[in-house]
């Protein structure tokens, strides 16, 4: 059994400890930002292709007393890199956390960088060079008080970054968040999805993927542990064939988005596309003020703009009241989810929720409000 740790934003925690023991984990605990989990090489190579919520997933490899630069360097150099790491492979160091005598990351992953290369200079003469964009191999090390945990990084580019979506509006939602947010409400795919105020179609997509059991990691080029000295090819195709043999042909239920800027549901659509989806998702331009439930019940999701990102906007109070009437009038029946990143904003939709639950979208506290439209 490996030791894994998985990154997710901040108050998602339970929830992707939730999904990682759907997924197979052992031994699963929540911590701050992240999840401690054991598993094999399998599980490991599964939960990149399938977990929706987590940025990386990192692999314990040792763990030590450290206090200043002078243990880091030797419990650097405890670790046989060349079980690791060969000088023709390319090297990046990311380094979190501090403690009183090592508080400057940059200073920390120099240090963490000589002791690496200087064991390949003497073992082999040679040494890996520095690549911080692509490399071969990312090394991850937290310091918290006296203790320093050494980790790689098996993920390579952030998992939230699925690869369908080139194209993002101006204001975008993180896949992993737009997946968590889908999460919490409770949503069953045999309910229909609805999103007025789209974008270029996170939350639609993401709803998609879910209801057509499509694994995130399909639309990705590669994944960290692949440059990896113990990768296993077999195994990971095996896996990647098991998740396109396990998709669904047709939605349960119809998934729609629309919004009012053209050039972004064009948008929308080709991110479809990109995704394979784009038979199943129906996108259209619409103003919200036309807009009306194309069902009896359903569940409606939308995270309007808060006024943070997309400019102050004096009309911002006149839209968050359209969108309270619109939901009032003309969606009896349905349940409605709003992310809000501004309480007064929120207070202009005129419904009282029936829940609120708070989530960050990326350091913007927010809170996800529930209506239910008797």
């Amino acid at each position: 059994m490996n030791q894994y740790f998985a990154t997710v934003a901040r108050g998602l925690e339970t929830l992707a400890a939730q999904e990682l023991e759907q997924l197979g984990a052992h031994s699963v605990e929540p911590g701050f930002c992240g999840v401690a989990f054991e598993g094999d090489r399998t599980l490991l190579y599964r939960v990149n292709i399938w977990a929706r919520l987590p940025f990386r997933i990192l692999v314990n490899i040792h763990e030590f007393p450290c206090l200043d630069a002078k243990d880091l360097y030797r419990g650097i150099q405890s670790i046989d890199w060349q079980k690791y790491l060969t000088p023709d492979m390319t090297l990046a160091v990311t380094t979190t956390g501090k403690n009183d005598r090592l508080n400057h990351s940059h200073f920390t992953s120099l240090q963490i960088k000589n002791a690496i290369v200087d064991q390949q200079k003497e073992n082999l003469g040679e040494r890996s060079n520095v690549e911080l964009h692509e490399p071969d191999v990312r090394i991850n090390v937290h310091i918290e008080r006296d203790s320093c945990t050494v980790k790689l990084d098996s993920s390579g580019n952030s998992l939230h970054r699925r690869g369908y979506r080139p194209a993002v509006g101006a204001a975008p939602l993180k896949e992993s968040l737009a997946a968590a947010l889908i999460q919490l409400s409770g949503w069953q795919t045999d309910q229909m999805f609805y999103d007025p105020l789209c974008g270029s179609g996170t939350l639609p997509l993401e709803a998609s993927l879910k209801a057509l059991n499509i694994a995130p990691g399909l639309f990705r080029d590669s994944f960290g542990f692949e440059n990896w000295l113990d990768f296993d090819l077999s195994l990971l195709e095996k896996l990647l064939q098991e998740a396109k043999d396990s998709q669904l042909d047709t939605l349960p239920a119809p998934i729609w988005g629309s919004d009012r800027d053209e050039n972004i549901i064009e948008q929308a659509i080709n991110n479809a596309q990109n995704c394979g989806v784009d038979n199943h998702v129906w996108f259209s331009q619409m103003e919200l003020a036309d807009v009306v439930a194309p069902a009896d019940s359903g569940i409606l999701f939308c995270n309007p703009p808060y006024g943070e990102r997309l400019g102050r906007d004096s009309d911002l109070g006149a839209f968050y009241k359209l969108l309270g009437d619109v939901l009032k009038q003309r969606f009896k029946g349905w349940t409605a989810f709003v992310l809000s990143g501004n309480k007064e904003l929120s207070q202009s939709i005129g419904l009282k929720s029936s829940q609120r639950i708070a989530v960050y979208n990326g350091t913007l506290p927010c809170q996800l409000m529930k209506y239910e439209l008797y």
